[in-house]
């Protein structure tokens, strides 16, 4: 990926008047040189930190709310990670820069399976977060009988095992950079398989799914003004706040996926039916350069939590500065104890004052009578 030999045809004056479409081969290497090892030992020495920070505040947030939500980014961080170290550290940075993948093929394939594997439930961890905003914004009676951390840990099991199983195709996946032969079927029938499960499909569903929300919430800001003339509009503004907020945070992150994933969607097809990886440096630097931006968005939902999310900001700073789950557990409990601790004082505070109202103004005995 890095400095290895590429074959490019350069058509000669003489070959282009002699033989149209002739040429001569000569050998270059990447033009990114080692930019690519810089990036990802970066990408990986912010990106994993970044992510266990995240998968800690995550944490804390689902134990102490019981929300679905966040199980689900925390599955989705969980798999980012496993994508930064199967991906980045033991694909790109040992096997390509440090062994130049002179190791066994068996190790190679088997490294393969995982990578796809992380890939594949990571982006599908996306897709059951999208579905369950659906859900709660579009069938909200529906969310309830089924929003709870037991069941989001269900569904995210299942997802990651046939994360598992759909890696093991791959087992058979080209080495783009370096097989020069023409795709055989194959590679074809893998590449659009990667391309489908990675990007086609997610981002079908998340085109319908999201769209339906923003019809629905479009909906919800015009039936906003009736509600609030017959009253009780006030108290629905803080769950109206959180759906918005959490969908804004969905949108974002879909849209980032889509936009990061989309060069070498490209890239990948442009491979397979007009020019090779192997056979043309500028589709081998479009390959690179769309690697790295897919790869970055392995590190970015870090920032898009704090940029959306005020709880994950609370979070995240009692993390950093040691504040653990005591005082949370304090909090939780203050908040628990809270009425019965406001019905007794105002039942001590009624009793106090209806003391002092007879000690002031003592009711009158009646006259005795004389016999």
């Amino acid at each position: 990926m890095f400095d290895w030999p590429n074959i490019t045809v350069v058509p000669s004056p003489s070959d282009q008047a002699q033989k149209p479409g002739g040429g001569e081969l000569q050998r270059s290497k990447c033009v990114l040189g080692f930019f690519p090892i810089v990036y990802y030992s970066v990408l990986l020495c912010v990106g994993v930190p970044v992510n266990i920070l995240t998968a800690v505040a995550l944490s804390r947030l689902a134990v102490r709310t019981k929300k679905a939500l966040y199980v689900y980014l925390l599955a989705l961080t969980g798999s980012d990670i496993l994508s930064q170290l199967f991906i980045i550290f033991v694909g790109f940075l040992l096997e390509s820069a440090v062994f130049h993948r002179e190791v066994p093929m068996l190790l190679l394939h088997s490294i393969s399976v995982a990578e796809f594997a992380a890939n594949h439930a990571s982006i599908w961890c996306t897709v059951l977060l999208t579905v369950d905003r659906y859900v709660a914004l579009c069938h909200p009676l529906l969310h309830r009988q089924i929003s709870y951390p037991a069941w989001a840990r269900r569904i995210i099991t299942v997802v990651f095992l046939l994360a598992l199983l759909s890696g093991v195709p791959f087992f058979w996946w080209s080495d783009l950079w370096r097989v020069a032969d023409p795709p055989t079927s194959l590679d074809s029938a893998l590449i659009w398989t990667h391309v489908t499960i990675i990007y086609f499909l997610p981002c079908s569903i998340f085109l319908v799914l999201n769209s339906l929300i923003v019809i629905r919430l479009r909906e919800r800001q015009r039936q906003a003004p009736c509600q609030e003339e017959c009253g009780g509009g006030a108290a629905r503004h803080a769950p109206r706040r959180q759906l918005g907020k959490s969908t804004a945070m969905l949108l974002a992150i879909t849209s980032v996926f889509a936009v990061l994933w989309a060069p070498r969607t490209v890239v990948v097809v442009y491979h397979l039916y007009v020019s090779s990886v192997n056979r043309d440096w500028r589709v081998h630097l479009a390959y690179d350069l769309s690697n790295m931006l897919a790869m970055l968005n392995t590190a970015v939902n870090f920032f898009l939590y704090c940029f959306v999310s005020k709880p994950f900001r609370a979070a995240v700073r009692d993390v950093l500065l040691l504040r653990g789950a005591q005082l949370n557990h304090r909090r939780t409990l203050r908040h628990q104890h809270a009425p019965a601790n406001t019905s007794l004082s105002s039942l001590s505070s009624g009793m106090n004052k209806r003391s002092h109202q007879d000690s002031t103004n003592p009711t009158p005995l009646p006259p005795r009578r004389t016999p």
